[in-house]
């Protein structure tokens, strides 16, 4: 049976998320059901990844009562229809990996981690940055996503 989805390398697997606007963090709430939500994340090298967020609300009760989370992106998704199969199908690039999250608490780290999703979402506007970063860092929580194996990456071409 012929698999309609290949795998690929880990390294291919990064690269989904750095293409995708969101990517969908999946925790564990305090009383075990699960909670995700797409959020802006940037990847500092091949197991860090950042987000920013309030020091209070749902996610960080997850983080601080199970830090482990699942990552999942896509990158690509186009619908097709195959006229000679008279097939509907979907083509995809994907990534999932697991890690787990804790909140950077060394200010150096977090003005790296803002700087890294500043230059990521909004790099035209990094003349601003420090500014900004003096204004509110004491009050932007950072956390850190560190994964605890490689990614894993899936496509239909």
């Amino acid at each position: 049976m012929r698999k309609s989805a290949r795998q690929q390398s880990a390294g291919w697997a990064l690269k989904v998320f750095d293409k995708a606007p969101f990517v969908t963090v999946s925790m564990t709430r305090p009383d075990g059901t699960p909670y995700g939500l797409p959020l802006s994340l940037v990847r500092k090298d091949d197991v860090t990844f950042y987000f920013h967020c309030a020091d209070e609300g749902e996610k960080m009760d997850c983080i601080k009562g199970k830090p482990v989370v699942s990552l999942s992106a896509v990158s690509r998704c186009t619908p097709k229809f195959e006229e000679d199969k008279k097939n509907f199908t979907e083509y995809y690039d994907s990534a999932v990996a697991i890690g787990m999250a804790s909140v950077v608490t060394d200010d150096s780290e977090k003005i790296e981690a803002l700087r890294l999703l500043c230059q990521r979402f909004l790099p035209k506007y990094m003349g601003n940055f420090d500014e900004a970063v003096e204004r509110s860092l004491d009050r932007t929580t950072v956390v850190k996503i560190t994964l605890s194996e490689p990614p894993v990456g899936k496509r239909k071409p």
